[in-house]
Parts: C-alpha cells; structure tokens; sequence
C-alpha cells in the first residue's frame, strides 16, 4: 500500500517525472506513485529528457532501457543541462557494470526490476530527504535562504520574508543554480501559464529590491539565474 500524498508548501503533491515505456508497466507505476505524487508519464526517451529539461520536478524514476534514447542517455543529458533533480534509475540489468554506468551518468540511485512497490517508495522519499532542500537552508553568497518559511537571512541585516510567489520564483532559480530559465518556464512553473512572461520580470524585480540586484542575473537574450548576494 501506499504511504498517502504529502502536500508540498504550496499545498499540492511532490512532482515526479516518470519514463517507461512498458504498454503495461507504466501505467501501474504512474497509478500507484499517483497517490503519493503528482505524476508525469513519458514513454519514451526523447520525449522524456525534453520533458525533464523543460520541466520542474521533485524527482525522476526513468527506465534503463527506452525507445528514442537510452535512460543512461537521457539521465546524462538532463546533466548535461544542468537540472539538479535527483534520479532514480529502474534496470532490468542487474550487474554491477549496468548499475555503475546509471551512477556515474549522473543518477543518484537504482533499482532493480522486478521491484516491491513499497521499495520503491522507500527509495523516492530516501532521494527526497537526501537531495531536497525542504527542511535546510540553502546558501546564496553570504545569506541563508530557507524556502519552507520563505525567510532569507542576512549576516548583517533582519530577515527578508517573500511573498508566495516571489519564493516560488526564487525557489525556482535556487535549486538550478547554474541554469538560466526563460521568461515563459518561469511563467509556467510559478504563475500556471506561459502567457504571464511580463509579470516575471515584475516579481525579478521584486525580489531585487528585497534583497540585492546581485541576487538575480538576467542573461541578455535568455531568460534569469541565480546570482549572488
């Protein structure tokens, strides 16, 4: 059985990206994890690693073997991209080589088919705890950012609160440091709609003023990233 959904602070399920391309499996997968998670199916590779670029997830399960691209393949370029979810690779092929290979393409662990449900659930909260960012501080220059309270913490100053979304927003940007999203992902993944472009640049520059400049970089051409404050 399932261990029941926990709401995230927005108030709706972790969001899990699965690829598997099992007619039969997949669907069962998506089912059971849908309790617990607000889950995507993709079966295939292709289709899953631009899902996985171009979306926000808490977390990954992706099949060892797939059409279109191979899941090592897939998981090497979500890296490649810079997306930091954590990855929980599913391999029919238990031997070590396999299991080494999924791990050194950037995923953060396996599981062996055929698998117990339960063990996979297990496994997912595991990576969450492991690799999120729900209960601790994320460090941003000299300052500490805590998301789940939406507070960031000066050495010198009293601490800056943020509204819902201008947490989402740096939330967002946070946890991809490296990556630089555009206006229509960010658009889509804290306003609900890729036709909101122009309020994003509104909560960026809300956020600077909160804070510092510094601490959003607009990179000409392509959209925001983290800076530093």
């Amino acid at each position: 059985m399932s261990d029941g959904g926990v709401l995230d602070e927005r108030g709706e399920l972790p969001r899990l990206l699965l690829v598997e391309d099992d007619a039969r499996l997949g669907p069962v997968i998506a089912e059971y994890l849908a309790e617990t998670y607000d889950v995507t199916l993709c079966t295939d590779g292709v289709a899953g690693l631009d899902r996985a670029v171009r979306g926000v997830f808490d977390v990954m399960v992706v099949d060892r073997r797939l059409p279109g691209l191979d899941g090592v393949e897939l998981v090497r370029g979500v890296r490649r991209a810079r997306v930091a979810t954590p990855i929980l690779l599913l391999t029919a092929l238990g031997t070590v080589p396999d299991k080494v290979d999924g791990l050194d393409a950037g995923a953060n662990d396996y599981l062996t088919k055929p698998f117990e449900f339960d063990e996979l659930l297990a496994r997912l909260r595991a990576l969450r705890r492991t690799f999120g960012d729900d209960d601790g501080a994320v460090r941003i220059g000299t300052w500490d950012y805590y998301p789940d309270s939406r507070c960031i913490y000066s050495p010198y100053d009293a601490p800056v609160v943020l509204t819902p979304k201008e947490n989402d927003l740096l939330r967002l940007l946070a946890a991809n440091p490296r990556r630089t999203f555009s206006r229509t992902r960010i658009a889509a993944a804290i306003l609900g709609g890729a036709g909101q472009s122009g309020a994003v640049d509104a909560y960026v520059h809300y956020v600077r003023r909160k804070l510092e400049p510094a601490v959003i970089v607009t990179v000409r051409g392509e959209g925001y990233r983290l800076g530093s404050l």
